[in-house]
C-alpha cells in the first residue's frame, strides 16, 4: 500500500466485498450473483496495474467506469438513477 492508486482501488474492493456480503444474507432470494462482481474486481486490479506504472489517466478512466458499472448494474443502497420517484 504505497500508492494512491492502492488505497483507491483496494477501497473500492472492500466497498464491493460488504456489498456482495450484505446482499448475500438478506432473506430471499438473490437478485445479483457472485459474477456480477467480477468486472469491477478485475477493473480494480486493473487500474491499479495503470496507475503504479504512471498511468494515471488510464487509472482514473478505469476507476471511473468501475464506479459507474457499481452505481448501475449492483445498484447499491437501491440506488437507480432511472427511478421514478
Amino acid at each position: 500500500m504505497e500508492t494512491v492508486y492502492d488505497w483507491i482501488t483496494v477501497a473500492i474492493f472492500g466497498a464491493l466485498v460488504v456489498l456482495f456480503l450484505h446482499r448475500s444474507v438478506q432473506p430471499g432470494e438473490p437478485q445479483d450473483t457472485i459474477l456480477h462482481y467480477l468486472p469491477p474486481s478485475v477493473g480494480c486490479a486493473v487500474a491499479n496495474w495503470f496507475g503504479n506504472e504512471g498511468q494515471g489517466l488510464v487509472s482514473f478512466l478505469i476507476v471511473l467506469v468501475v464506479l459507474v458499472y457499481v452505481v448501475l448494474v449492483l445498484k447499491p443502497f437501491g440506488f437507480s438513477p432511472w427511478r421514478r420517484r
